[in-house]
C-alpha cells in the first residue's frame, strides 16, 4: 500500500494507520499532520509547504536565468545565445558539449508561457518524485533526462537548427513517475492518457522539439527502470546499492557514446556544403 499523502510504499510496519476514508498513512506523515493540526496549520497550505527544498531550487534558478536572458538580451554577453543548442555546436568543426545541458535552463523570450508550463511541471512532478527518490537520485534523473534530450536533438534535427528549454528533462520526470507507478501497482491509466496526449501535441504542434521530448522519455525510462530493477529490496531480489549506480553509469555511458558518434557525423560539410 502507498501512503495517501507522500506516496511512498509503507509496508505494514511503516503504516501510522489509516484516514477516515480508509487510505494509508505512514508514520513521518502521520507525524507531520499532528504537528500541523498542533500547530493550527490549514492543510491547504501544506501542498506548499511539502514541496521539496530542492524543486524550490531548480524553480529559483529557471526563473533567475530567464531574468539573466532578458537582461542579457542581445547583449555581448547573452545567455539565450551562449546556452542554447544546436547539433552544430557539438561537431568536429564546433566542440560546445556544455550546451547539451546548459540550454535546458533556458526558456523562449517570445512565449512566457513555455518557462510557466515547465515549471508547473516541474513543481508537480517534483514533488511525486523527490520523497521516493531522494534528492541525488532525482537530480541525477533531471540531468540525465535532459542530457538524454539532446541527444536526441543532435542525432534527429536539423544541426543549424538551435533548442533550448527544460522539456526534454521534464518528459524524463514523466516516464519516471509511470515507471515507478507501473512498478509499485499504481493506477497508470490518467498518466498513460496525458503523455500521448503530450506526446501527439510534440510532434504535431510546429516549432516544438518533439525529439528532445522524445530523448529525455527515453532517458528518463532508463534511469528509472535502473532505480527500480537494479535497487536494494528491488523486485528482481535483494541487491547492493552499487548495483544501482552501475545501471545509472551505464545509462550515462551510452548517452555519452551516442554524443560522441553523433558529433563526429557533423563534419563541415555537412555545416555548410
Amino acid at each position: 500500500m502507498a501512503c495517501v499523502d507522500c506516496r511512498r510504499p509503507a509496508c505494514l510496519e511503516c503504516q501510522a494507520g489509516t484516514t477516515a476514508s480508509g487510505h494509508v498513512v505512514c508514520r513521518e506523515c502521520a507525524a507531520r499532520r499532528a504537528h500541523d493540526r498542533a500547530a493550527g496549520v490549514p492543510r491547504r497550505r501544506s501542498v506548499l509547504r511539502d514541496t521539496p527544498s530542492l524543486i524550490w531550487g531548480l524553480l529559483g534558478l529557471n526563473v533567475l536565468v530567464y531574468v539573466g536572458q532578458w537582461l542579457t538580451l542581445d547583449g555581448p554577453a547573452d545567455l539565450t545565445a551562449l546556452g542554447w543548442y544546436a547539433p552544430g555546436q557539438t561537431s568536429t568543426v564546433i566542440m560546445e558539449p556544455y550546451r547539451m545541458l546548459s540550454n535546458a535552463f533556458l526558456h523562449s523570450l517570445q512565449n512566457p508561457g513555455h518557462l510557466l508550463l515547465n515549471m508547473l511541471a516541474l513543481w508537480m512532478l517534483g514533488r511525486a518524485l523527490v520523497r521516493p527518490l531522494g534528492p541525488v537520485r532525482f537530480l541525477t534523473l533531471y540531468v540525465l533526462s535532459a542530457l538524454g534530450g539532446s541527444v536526441a536533438v543532435l542525432w534527429l534535427s536539423d544541426p543549424l537548427t538551435p533548442v533550448l528549454g527544460a522539456s526534454g528533462a521534464i518528459y524524463g520526470l514523466f516516464a519516471a513517475v509511470f515507471v515507478l507507478a507501473r512498478a509499485r501497482g499504481g493506477n497508470i491509466r490518467s498518466l498513460t492518457v496525458l503523455l500521448v496526449v503530450n506526446l501527439v501535441f510534440s510532434l504535431t504542434v510546429p516549432g516544438i522539439s518533439w525529439q528532445g521530448h522524445v530523448g529525455g522519455l527515453v532517458a528518463g525510462a532508463l534511469t528509472a527502470g535502473c532505480y527500480e530493477l537494479l535497487g536494494p529490496g528491488s523486485r528482481l531480489g535483494k541487491r547492493a546499492p552499487w548495483v544501482q549506480w552501475a545501471g545509472v553509469v551505464a545509462v550515462l555511458a551510452l548517452l555519452v557514446v551516442l554524443a560522441a558518434f553523433g558529433a563526429a557525423r557533423i563534419t563541415p560539410a555537412v555545416l555548410w556544403g
